[in-house]
């Protein structure tokens, strides 16, 4: 998008509901009338519905059906996350196009959002649905100074300002499942996916992916996950913004990040433990090497390592596990 046709934009959403001159457009953006029209009538095309009468102006009266950039930067209230934006209407992988920019020397907070991703994925290389216009499928660069043995607390540090940020645009509480799921009713509403770039000894970045089940229609959710898969549209009955949704999730997320980086883990563990769906559960736990090990969820430890007691008393420190309650 052209940067008068964004700045165009950015002014009817602010005005939102309001006319605003064709005068104050062209001083607030230094150009003709004839330039505002013509930006007016691209929006149009795509899919914008802007109203306008003689002597009152525009008015923007409804969006189409897909991320708006504008609208988000408008809605941010972090320093530096979500500020650097790379949206695309359709990618593989924001995951991917993350880890080329992390690669390029993409600034800390760098975000990748899409409206679809085709090849989308999530922890152990399994496929992630992200059909168009539904959801919040994005990637989040960190540049920590931090051991590769700490990173694993990142990913329960995101799922602690998801959580909070669901909850204060959509009023609904949900609970975390370790390592990386958030749940309600026991069906997955959230998947989060972290990955890091690293030398020998040093971690140059993270790249945290979130994907988000939004405003998916319960026909929309493939059959076979159906049973355990649910979007905030589906548990609401109404349509969440994503927008508002991407900014409170970048307002949370930087706000607990430095939290830790200042304070260390001990917090995050205490706000993680409150939305903990499986302490004091007893759980199924698959070891990567296949090995499986049941028992009681104790909590996670200043690691963020699941501990698991078995039937023996025996405590069991979880690096990474599929858990099934």
């Amino acid at each position: 998008m052209s940067q008068t046709k964004a700045e165009t934009l950015k002014t009817l959403l602010y005005h939102q509901h309001q006319y605003v001159s064709g005068q104050s457009l062209c001083e607030q953006l230094g150009c003709s009338r004839t330039a505002i029209w013509k930006q007016i009538n691209e929006l149009r095309k795509e899919g914008y519905t802007i109203d306008s009468v003689q002597n009152k102006g525009y008015k923007l009266i409804t969006m189409p059906n897909k991320l708006i950039k504008e609208l988000i930067d408008m809605l941010l209230k972090t320093e530096c996350f979500g500020r650097q934006l790379t949206y695309y209407d359709t990618v593989s992988s924001t995951q991917k196009m993350a880890h080329h920019l992390a690669e390029d020397g993409a600034v800390e907070g760098t975000l990748v959002i899409a409206d679809e991703q085709t090849g989308g994925r999530g922890r152990l290389g399994r496929a992630w649905h992200s059909p168009k216009g539904t959801g919040i499928w994005m990637s989040c660069i960190l540049r920590p100074i931090l051991g590769v043995d700490q990173i694993p607390q990142l990913t329960l540090i995101a799922a602690v300002a998801i959580v909070r940020a669901i909850k204060q645009v959509s009023g609904i509480d949900c609970g975390i499942k370790w390592p990386n799921d958030i749940l309600y009713d026991g069906k997955k509403l959230v998947g989060i996916l972290t990955e890091l770039q690293a030398e020998v000894g040093s971690v140059r970045a993270v790249v945290i992916g979130m994907g988000i089940n939004v405003n998916v229609d319960a026909e929309a959710i493939p059959d076979e996950l159906r049973s355990i898969a649910t979007s905030l549209k589906i548990i609401s009955g109404e349509v969440q913004s994503r927008e508002h949704l991407i900014a409170a999730i970048m307002f949370e997320l930087e706000t607990l990040y430095h939290i830790y980086l200042e304070e260390g883990f001990s917090m995050i563990k205490q706000i993680w433990e409150s939305h903990a769906l499986s302490i004091g559960q007893h759980i199924r736990a698959r070891l990567a090497d296949g090995e499986v090990l049941c028992g009681t969820a104790l909590g996670i430890n200043d690691d963020g390592v699941l501990l698991l007691k078995d039937d023996l008393g025996m405590i069991h420190p979880i690096y990474s596990a599929d858990i099934n309650m």
